[in-house]
């Protein structure tokens, strides 16, 4: 029987793994998907803990949670693409400042 705490290790691992992606990622595209794992994450543990106390709270705010990171992703990937085709690269040391 799966418990509250696989759901929370898997959170936590998962998390664990979005949090080294942002620390050491230089691209922004991968620093995008980390920022995505951590939500995931997030919503894992928002939806254990809705599961285990019996009430939808948990769950509603991991639905909001999903509809803003893909309107993030939306705005994030469109500025990405714009960045791309002035510069012809997505590192983050290209981005000293944001001048064009």
């Amino acid at each position: 029987m799966i418990t509250l705490n696989h759901y929370l290790v898997l959170a936590a691992i998962l998390f664990s793994i979005a949090l080294v992606g942002i620390l050491r990622r230089k691209n922004l595209l991968l620093l995008f998907f980390a920022t995505e794992i951590a939500l995931n994450a997030i919503n894992i543990a928002l939806a254990a803990f809705s599961k285990y106390l019996g009430d939808l709270t948990g769950q509603l705010f991991a639905f909001f949670i999903i509809a803003i990171a893909a309107s993030e992703v939306a705005v994030g990937l469109g500025l990405l693409i714009i960045w791309y085709k002035r510069t012809g690269n997505i590192d983050l040391d290209s981005l000293q400042s944001m001048k064009w």
